[in-house]
């Protein structure tokens, strides 16, 4: 029987990515990328290695938008002075 995409699943994959940095995330979602497009893995991988690269790129986001809010923050202290 093919295995389920679960809360536990998911849940599973954001802990594994918590610690990468961006460029160590893009990178896996670039390996997921190639692997899932060669037609190297069936299926149900390619689905998990999906929902693996959803998780990488929300991952990513999150750290753009901290950079964003970073830069944002410099600039208006820059005005200040």
């Amino acid at each position: 029987m093919p295995k389920r995409t679960t809360k536990k699943t998911i849940t599973k994959a954001k802990a594994s990515v918590g610690d990468l940095s961006y460029e160590q995330a893009i990178e896996q979602v670039e390996a997921i990328a190639d692997k899932i497009e060669a037609g190297e893995i069936g299926l149900e991988d390619s689905v998990e290695q999906y929902e693996r690269g959803v998780v990488l790129i929300k991952h990513c986001r999150s750290i753009l938008d901290k950079a964003e809010t970073r830069v944002k923050k410099l600039a208006l202290d820059d005005r200040d002075d």
